[in-house]
């Protein structure tokens, strides 16, 4: 199974990001990134596999992931209507004090079993899920705050399962990781406008048809589905920012409006309008 790195994209003034309900449910994504991340997700039965651990979850789950751990997303293969909160903090998150605040003790060795990945069960999931669900709409310091309060809750937590007796790491070549790195970073750089393979395969130095064989072996979507993933996400971002739909297609590169609706249902299983209605009228 081939792992592949992924760049997150945190905003430069912040420490994490949280994101609600990303649909990866048709995307095969092994892969790892330097940050934390906490995921919860709720209403279906799945498969967790993070690392060497592999198990199957009931109804919802909630792990915390430290840097580098290969795991695959949480949805993946689901069919049925979830939801999912998903929060990725800087490795670096708070800093050197960190380690100095003694209020934070109880965060700080949380954060280091991480390193291990962390399960916790039911009781602290009917804890913190409603919590959760509310933090994307907190405005970004109120988001802030309620982020270390769920930590301290996690902290304190009885009822969690190390998913490894030893951190994990993986083995991904320096060499693929650069490689995937600055795609990445020009498909974020650059998604707004028509990319042509030609430009991604230069940039990878490699033939058109070498890069076409290289990305879907170590994606599982040619570079053009992997795309419309990525414009789709944006796409979702600008939906729950009140965007309209016709707004939201072409700022996130889509060139016909009628291929913007037909890819972001084939992605979500919901058609622009749908999603933006029901997001929305959550609030």
């Amino acid at each position: 199974m081939k792992i592949q790195f992924e760049e997150l994209n945190i905003a430069s003034d912040s420490s994490f990001k949280v994101m609600l309900n990303p649909r990866m449910n048709d995307f095969f994504f092994w892969h790892f990134h330097p940050e934390f991340e906490l995921v919860y997700i709720e209403g279906v039965n799945g498969n967790r596999h993070v690392g060497e651990h592999i198990s199957r979850y009931e109804g919802s789950d909630l792990v915390f992931i430290g840097p580098n751990i290969p795991h695959l997303n949480f949805d993946y293969g689901v069919k049925e209507e979830y939801e999912k909160i998903v929060i990725h903090l800087r490795p670096d998150f708070l800093g050197e004090s960190f380690v100095t605040i003694p209020e934070l003790a109880g965060v700080f060795q949380l954060f280091e079993k991480a390193q291990l990945g962390i399960g916790f069960g039911q009781e602290t999931k009917e804890k913190i899920s409603e919590r959760l669900k509310k933090l994307y709409y907190l405005p970004h310091f109120e988001q802030f705050l309620e982020v270390l309060s769920i930590f301290q809750l996690l902290a304190s937590a009885q009822d969690i399962e190390l998913l490894h007796t030893k951190p994990v790491e993986n083995q991904y070549t320096k060499k693929d990781q650069e490689r995937l790195k600055r795609l990445y970073r020009f498909m974020d750089e650059n998604y707004q406008r028509k990319i042509d393979i030609d430009e991604v395969a230069e940039l990878s130095h490699l033939s058109n048809a070498a890069f076409c064989r290289y990305f879907k072996k170590m994606t599982r979507l040619t570079f053009t589905e992997f795309l419309n993933h990525y414009r789709v996400n944006q796409a979702k971002k600008l939906l729950l920012m009140d965007k309209n739909v016709t707004e939201s297609c072409f700022e996130c590169g889509f060139e016909s409006l009628s291929y913007f609706n037909r890819t972001f249902k084939k992605i979500t299983g919901e058609n622009p309008l749908t999603f933006k209605k029901r997001y929305l009228n959550r609030g």
